[in-house]
């Protein structure tokens, strides 16, 4: 099976993108995973998928048409950030993020709620939403359901995702049952906000957010809450946030299965490659993640073999490819040894190209994942890609 998304044979789409809001199809299935499309007006994305975070207006170091080209479908932009620059108003009399980022395709925001808990000083939630302090000035703002979908809309995002409010793994489940509670009285308010929206309504899709921390109880009941609600699709949120592979796992075998089966399911945040591929595996559909391209920046690539650190010395005068089994324009044109050098010397090429390079490996991982699901293989493609992961053998 081939790891170059470049090499699979196209792509079977089941309904018109174009005239189509949000239409969800399986293609096909493979165990608890799925490989289908979801066709929305501007474009088709073919699930599994994952998407590259372009946190404010840009996914970092890259051009829209290289994220294109590396084989995403849709990018994901952080309401949080655009909020407070260069503000919500502002993008919308500029056209829209759509227009001011120059992607054409598909865009998810988030609510902006995992950055007001993790990143902002002086916050207190009550029933009303999150006060909070700006991490960039310090001014005061509230970010409730209502304004949640408020700034997606003047955005002009494509899926929408429901105000909710997140808290450790480690809390009490006292503290955890409270917080998914508010988080699905927030999320009737968010339908009822993005439905107000009429004219973006009848172009976009909201997904609802499953809460309820590791605990099977409140993953169960905070699924029928979001079902009762009915939306588009449905997230699983408050993982990936120091839990560790096993807990996160062990909770997606449960948690998954409360969700409608005929919907796409977001694992929020997620993640590594092997994360993804176990993911996968347990029925998820779509995730986002800043790893590819933080990893980049920071001069880590992603490789069939394993995660490589070019800065290491041993690469100094290494004259093969970043990756032997990646045909990106990164490993067919440049060697290690220039990589390294471009990385140490902190060029801005280095982080370009490193960036390019690991975007291209996580859609290839995507593309492999959606060929071995439709071809009845995911279990052998998966134990391969563990066992050559693992491997660490450049």
């Amino acid at each position: 099976m081939s790891d170059s998304a470049s090499t699979l044979p196209p792509f079977r789409v089941p309904a018109d993108p174009g005239s189509t809001r949000f239409a969800f199809s399986v293609l096909a299935t493979d165990g608890k995973a799925r490989t289908g499309a979801i066709a929305m007006k501007r474009g088709t994305i073919r699930t599994p998928a994952f998407m590259p975070v372009g946190t404010a207006a840009t996914v970092k170091a890259m051009r829209p048409a290289e994220v294109r080209a590396a084989g995403a479908d849709i990018i994901l932009g952080n309401t949080y950030h655009l909020m407070l620059r260069p503000g919500a108003e502002r993008v919308a009399k500029l056209g829209g993020l759509h227009a001011l980022s120059g992607w054409e395709r598909p865009i998810l925001t988030d609510s902006g709620g995992y950055q007001v808990m993790s990143l902002s000083d002086l916050t207190k939630v009550t029933e009303q939403g999150v006060a909070f302090a700006s991490h960039i000035d310090g001014s005061r703002h509230m970010l409730s359901p209502e304004r949640s979908m408020e700034i997606q809309r003047l955005l002009g995002s494509d899926i929408v995702m429901c105000f909710d409010e997140l808290v450790p793994t480690t809390s009490t489940r006292d503290v955890q049952a409270a917080a998914m509670e508010r988080s699905m009285r927030w999320a009737r308010r968010s339908r009822e906000g993005f439905d107000s929206g009429v004219d973006h309504a009848a172009r976009a899709a909201l997904f609802g957010i499953q809460q309820g921390a590791l605990d099977e109880g409140l993953r169960k009941e905070s699924a029928q809450a979001l079902v009762d609600i009915g939306f588009d699709g449905y997230a699983v949120g408050g993982l990936a946030v120091g839990e560790g592979q096993e807990a996160m796992f062990a909770c997606l075998d449960h948690c998954v299965g409360h969700l409608p089966t005929d919907k796409p399911r977001y694992l929020m945040g997620v993640g590594k490659p092997d994360d993804i591929v176990g993911a996968v595996e347990r029925g998820i559909d779509m995730f986002d993640c800043v790893l590819p391209t933080r990893s980049g920046r920071n001069g880590q690539a992603f490789t069939w073999a394993g995660p490589l650190n070019i800065r290491n010395a041993r690469f100094a005068e290494d004259e093969g490819p970043l990756d032997a089994r990646c045909d990106c324009p990164v490993c067919t044109s440049v060697s290690r040894a220039y990589l390294h050098h471009l990385v140490k010397a902190g060029e801005m090429l280095g982080a370009m190209l490193m960036t390019q390079h690991n975007l291209h490996f996580y859609q290839a991982l995507m593309a492999g994942l959606r060929a071995a699901i439709s071809e009845g293989q995911l279990t052998d493609f998966a134990n391969r890609f563990r066992a050559d992961y693992a491997s660490k053998a450049f």
